[in-house]
């Protein structure tokens, strides 16, 4: 079926004008149109919309949208906070992780986003097959995932920083780790599920196990993925353990290179944006979690000049507190303006990080962008609510007077959010639900 999407107010991120719309086919891109088609079998009047290229979420942890504003961690740093939120983490159940799974992923499908990265490194006796129960809880919404096997293998006892009761051997670990990669992970251009492998922190694993999982992926072709560089703490940390900079510690374990892409990259000195930049290692900023948790600025523009690609990422629900990507793009914007000022830091960049860098970051290069060929990955956005009147530009609005909420999303070229409203999923009933086990959860402690 070839569906022409007519007439758009405006577009951002097409190869060409697309004055007349683009013509999706078979989820993908089949023309990007300065005339009307020849043919096509169906039209949708996108007349009164600003067309975005599906925004890509790089960093992101699901299950954390169960324990958003919990007062005990409430104006901590990151080591404190994560002290006060490993106890309640510990009594995930399987149905928290469905239940969290779709909430975010709803969320995110709102903002407009199209590709998600979750990172979910709880497990526990009681939770061992968390990536299956979250493959399952996505099917049903229709978001592009990259799923992270995440992992804590040093606890507290052996001196890394979160209970031992939520860390594995690392036999266990890379055992399922790649049944997971064997079971789900689809390699190539346009796929809806891919897996990376995922160690939480250098202050959770051991270096055997960084060293393995690199191994690991490279044999699937998957990515990796980790926090590095988020807080002056972590590298103390990496210092007094190892003897070494966070940098200098992941390059050690071969864990450089194009297929892996970092959460937060703050805290790098200015040799090491080179060393990043030429082995082709990707940065994800999470501007929001950054300023809660009073972690740092990411040196956006200094990565880029070095080569890294940049994304954006909301980061978990407890340190942020919200999975609203559109948002996190117009935060991304402010606060790299606050740094660098602002005659050097456009809203183009912004938009950029959240669609094509973004893609790039994640080595998804079939995505963020409007061209043939490129995924029908679409966020439609509305220019009319009252924040935007009086505008003269519709796509510079979406960023400065702030947008909240994408009007339809596409992904592969399939509805998941029309009018406003999840096409897939009740949304209400999923929200009693979810409220419902973020009570039960704190209940537990």
């Amino acid at each position: 079926m070839k569906l022409w999407i007519k007439n758009p107010l405006a577009v951002y991120g097409a190869e060409s004008p697309a004055t007349s719309g683009i013509l999706v086919e078979d989820g993908k891109i089949a023309a990007i149109l300065d005339t009307p088609p020849l043919s096509y079998d169906d039209s949708f009047d996108a007349s009164d919309l600003v067309l975005l290229p599906g925004l890509i979420n790089g960093h992101h942890h699901f299950y954390q949208t169960l324990t958003r504003a919990v007062p005990a961690a409430g104006d901590r740093g990151l080591f404190p906070w994560l002290e006060a939120l490993y106890p309640v983490w510990a009594n995930l159940t399987p149905e928290d992780v469905f239940v969290s799974t779709q909430l975010a992923a709803a969320e995110l499908l709102l903002s407009g986003c199209t590709t998600a990265v979750d990172h979910h490194y709880l497990f526990s006796e009681q939770l061992d097959n968390a990536t299956e129960i979250q493959i399952e809880a996505l099917s049903e919404l229709g978001l592009r995932h990259i799923l992270c096997r995440g992992s804590m293998s040093l606890g507290a006892s052996e001196g890394g920083l979160p209970p031992d009761r939520v860390t594995q051997s690392e036999h266990d670990i890379l055992n399922h780790s790649e049944q997971m990669l064997e079971r789900f992970h689809d390699p190539s251009p346009h796929a809806m599920t891919q897996i990376a492998i995922a160690p939480c922190s250098p202050f959770s694993v051991s270096k055997e196990l960084m060293r393995q999982s690199a191994v690991l992926a490279k044999s699937y072709s998957a990515g990796l993925h980790t926090h590095l560089a988020e807080t002056h703490d972590e590298t103390q940390f990496c210092l007094d353990l190892y003897g070494q900079r966070p940098l200098d510690y992941l390059e050690e374990l071969d864990w450089l290179g194009h297929s892996t892409w970092l959460a937060h990259g703050i805290h790098f000195e200015a040799s090491e944006l080179d060393r990043l930049g030429q082995s082709e290692t990707s940065v994800v900023h999470c501007p929001s979690s950054n300023m809660i948790l009073g972690s740092g600025t990411c040196l956006t523009l200094d990565l880029m000049n070095s080569g890294v690609n940049v994304g954006i990422g909301v980061d978990g629900s407890a340190s942020n507190d919200h999975s609203n990507l559109i948002q996190e793009t117009r935060q991304a914007f402010l606060l790299q303006r606050l740094y660098y000022g602002s005659d050097r830091v456009k809203v183009n960049h912004a938009l950029d990080w959240a669609t094509s860098d973004g893609a790039l970051s994640l080595n998804r290069p079939e995505l963020g962008q409007l061209k043939v060929g490129y995924a029908a990955d679409l966020a439609f956005f509305r220019v009319s609510d009252i924040q935007h009147s009086g505008h003269h530009d519709p796509i510079t609005t979406l960023i400065l007077s702030g947008a909240h909420q994408a009007f339809h999303v596409m992904v592969a070229g399939k509805w998941c959010v029309i009018q406003g409203e999840l096409a897939n999923v009740d949304a209400e009933a999923l929200k009693a639900k979810h409220q419902s086990a973020a009570r039960a959860l704190l209940s537990r402690l």
